[in-house]
């Protein structure tokens, strides 16, 4: 009697994951709910559970390939004790709705419910839909390789009005094959189109310099040290409860304010980013922060975020400083509306009034992007001028 292994719900809005490690082998024995094979999603590596115990008879998934939510993996084998304790009809196999999922289906029937991220080794981002002056059958074609129009800009169109025809795109797909390809992971396929998708709304961004002096005294006093970031992150999540408006999403004649501050933070991860999320950290003060954000910037770095830190913030803090940065224009993503970021700090002259000359301050910029739509070049600027004026007093926050 054979149970099929199946690809889990990994997360609400996880539709596929990539096998990246057997942890057990064909004609090992393993039990109930004991983690055997290893995936990856566009969030995190997490770990695929038997369904019964058994020994594994075979796996039909392949390594560094990607299998929908409820694709079969492979198959435990049973004894029929087992078989009758998990419930399955082991009298009439083949007309019970159990044993369907069950036994002996072909090879092939495994194969329809893989997922093909590439074609040809080009990569794909996901959610493809085509765009504007591209024609049905053009469209149809990209549908079929699932690639989107984002994936043509370096494409020059001999159609009329500069339109990239079909022969354009095939001569495209032609030459790629002349160059060294590489597969795109789950986690860059993920980023290229949340940027996609965030790129449709009108994006600005407005920046201010901010003196980091009481913020770097106030570390000195402080263990375990908060970074920076923190800082930033818990100064935005204050100003956003004084007046949540901003952080609100546009749909429709519609601003839906948010119902809890949770901010997300930026943290660089192989081959992408990821955003852990501090839950409703208006709340807490910073010395019950530190903790927490230290704890999710090192899941992240693994790729072992759980699911109750990722997704639904508000905001986003980026310290693009680390890089050596002392300005960029980040993007927000796609469900929200406002990203924060943080420079490199510097030693820079300040005019000191009471002095009356300029002393040595380190100064980083600020950073605000947001989507047009819901903020406007003041609010944006009042919004960052309180954020500037809460680190100037980090024993507030």
């Amino acid at each position: 009697m054979h149970v099929p292994i199946i690809m889990p719900q990994l997360g609400e809005s996880i539709a596929e994951a990539a096998i990246i490690n057997f942890l057990v082998q064909p004609g090992d024995q393993v039990e109930a709910d004991q983690d055997i094979i290893e995936v990856e999603t566009d969030k995190a590596t997490m770990t695929v559970a038997s369904p019964c115990k058994g020994k594994i008879e075979k796996f039909t998934a392949h390594l560094n390939e990607s299998y929908a939510v409820g694709a079969v993996l492979g198959q435990i084998e049973v004894t029929p004790e087992q078989a009758v304790h998990l419930g399955l009809d082991i009298s009439a196999p083949a007309k019970t709705a159990e044993t369907e999922h069950v036994s002996k289906a072909p090879a092939s029937s495994f194969n329809k419910s893989r997922v093909q991220p590439t074609v040809r080794g080009l990569p794909v981002p996901a959610n493809a839909k085509g765009a504007s002056y591209l024609s049905p059958r053009l469209r149809a074609r990209m549908d079929e390789l699932g690639l989107h129009a984002a994936d043509l800009a370096g494409v020059a169109g001999s159609g009329a009005a500069g339109r990239v025809t079909v022969e354009d795109f095939e001569k495209y797909i032609a030459s790629l094959e002349k160059h060294k390809l590489t597969g795109a992971s789950s986690m860059r396929v993920a980023v290229a189109d949340a940027m996609r998708r965030s790129w449709t709304r009108p994006i600005a961004t407005v920046g201010l310099p901010v003196i980091l002096d009481a913020v770097l005294a106030h570390r000195k006093t402080c263990s375990p040290k908060p970074g920076p970031a923190l800082y930033a992150l818990r100064a935005l999540a204050m100003a956003l409860s004084e007046n949540s408006a901003v952080a609100g999403r546009l749909v429709g004649n519609k601003i839906v304010h948010p119902s809890s501050i949770d901010v997300g933070f930026a943290v660089e991860a192989e081959d992408g980013v990821l955003v852990p999320v501090l839950r409703g950290a208006d709340k807490k003060p910073l010395a019950e922060l530190v903790g927490r954000y230290d704890e999710l910037v090192d899941l992240a770095r693994q790729r072992k975020l759980p699911l109750d830190a990722t997704g639904g913030s508000v905001a986003t803090v980026t310290n693009f400083g680390t890089f050596g940065l002392i300005w960029a224009t980040p993007i927000p993503l796609p469900e929200q509306t406002i990203v924060l970021g943080l420079g490199a700090g510097r030693k820079m002259p300040h005019w000191d009034e009471a002095k009356g000359q300029f002393v040595p301050v380190t100064e980083a910029y600020l950073t605000l992007s947001f989507d047009h739509r819901v903020l406007d070049g003041g609010a944006a600027g009042r919004l960052l001028q309180r954020i500037a004026e809460l680190m100037k007093q980090p024993e507030l926050l």
